[in-house]
């Protein structure tokens, strides 16, 4: 582990020389990409310095309690030094081997969140629409920006499906998690007798990629126009605004009709196809790699029922980590850290284990 750090380190000091150079200056996209690399690995070495003077610390402290020094005060001092500088070395271990843990490549990404209701019919398009609003207001928590890509409302303002990128510092590392069957037990507001129902709605988190990141080639798409359609009769059949792609290999079909314009939607929805079908791409290669893949936490199976929101008993279960919380009102209205960070943790101990705890 230690080899790995110094290697680390050697490589933060070499791209500190790079941007302090003037002639790295010349070229920004030479300079966004060694900040960003830069900006990847400051916790490794921050943490790797911080270890290295706990030990410090520690043979400091060894040292006076080995002399000849008889002033207890000063031996006790010492003592609670020596004391301190071993936690402080066992914590740091351990934040570094977490750190050092193969490092998801799209952590870093802005990310798509489509939610479609399931089972249920127009209960599951309102608790669509919950859960929008309950990522919306995430990732206002986090000073993250919300851009609506493309939405098809139901006439109760339930949301049958919607397409949205939330842009900001570790979007995707935090939201990926999120990908699967997300079930709701609760009374409808339709529902005289006061019986509970059960629906469902599928959420997937795609990293946001460009076509620059993953290539089409244009003579495999299919994109035809239309007049747009939708709950509430806002320019809804004026103009042929709408568009829909689809990506002829792989039948992926794709549809915005969120703006006005037509150059805007077809924006979007290439957006939305490019990291769709990297995502495709993604899952053929975790297949062939099934063995290494000890973990169901973060796979993204949208089959894979994750979660049950029971309004009834004000309970929040996510079923892959067996973790029961009874704080509905809360995590429906944001404050959803608690749930993503213990799912980081079972993640990371998973990843962990399958390393050998190296």
């Amino acid at each position: 582990m230690f080899d790995k750090l110094k290697l680390v380190e050697e490589k933060y000091e070499e791209l500190a020389s790079k941007m302090a150079s003037p002639e790295v200056y010349n070229d920004p996209s030479a300079v966004a990409r060694i900040a960003r690399e830069q900006k990847e690995i400051t916790p490794v070495v921050e943490t790797y310095r911080a270890y290295r003077k706990a030990e410090e610390a520690e043979a400091e402290a060894l040292a006076i309690l080995d002399g000849k020094i008889d002033d207890p005060e000063f031996r006790e001092l010492a003592q609670q030094e020596l004391d301190f500088a071993k936690d402080e070395i066992v914590r740091l271990q351990g934040e570094l081997k977490i750190l050092l843990l193969p490092r998801d490549p799209n952590d870093s990404r802005n990310v798509i969140v489509e939610i479609r209701g399931g089972a249920g019919g127009e209960e599951a398009a309102l608790f669509a629409h919950s859960l929008y609003r309950m990522y919306s207001m995430y990732g206002e928590r986090r000073r993250w920006k919300t851009e609506i890509l493309n939405i098809n409302e139901t006439e109760l303002g339930g949301i049958k499906e919607v397409s949205f990128l939330i842009a900001g510092d570790g979007a995707y590392s935090r939201l990926k998690y999120e990908s699967g069957v997300h079930r709701v037990q609760r009374v409808p507001d339709t529902e005289a007798s006061g019986r509970i129902h059960t629906s469902t709605v599928t959420v997937a988190v795609l990293a946001e990629m460009e076509e620059v990141d993953f290539a089409i080639n244009p003579s495999e798409l299919q994109i035809d126009t239309f007049r747009a359609s939708g709950a509430g009769g806002q320019h809804v059949n004026k103009t042929e605004s709408a568009i829909r792609i689809t990506h002829l290999p792989t039948g992926t079909v794709v549809e915005c009709q969120d703006e006005r314009s037509q150059h805007k939607n077809k924006d979007k929805a290439m957006k939305i196809l490019v990291s769709r079908l990297y995502e495709v791409e993604q899952e053929k290669q975790i297949a062939a790699q099934a063995a290494e893949r000890k973990s169901q936490v973060g796979s993204g199976d949208r089959s894979e029922r994750i979660r049950t929101y029971n309004y009834p008993q004000g309970r929040v279960t996510d079923h892959r980590i067996g973790l029961t919380l009874y704080k509905i009102e809360q995590i429906m209205n944001g404050d959803m850290d608690e749930v993503i960070d213990a799912l980081i943790t079972a993640d990371q101990a998973e990843k962990m284990r399958a390393s050998g705890g190296e």
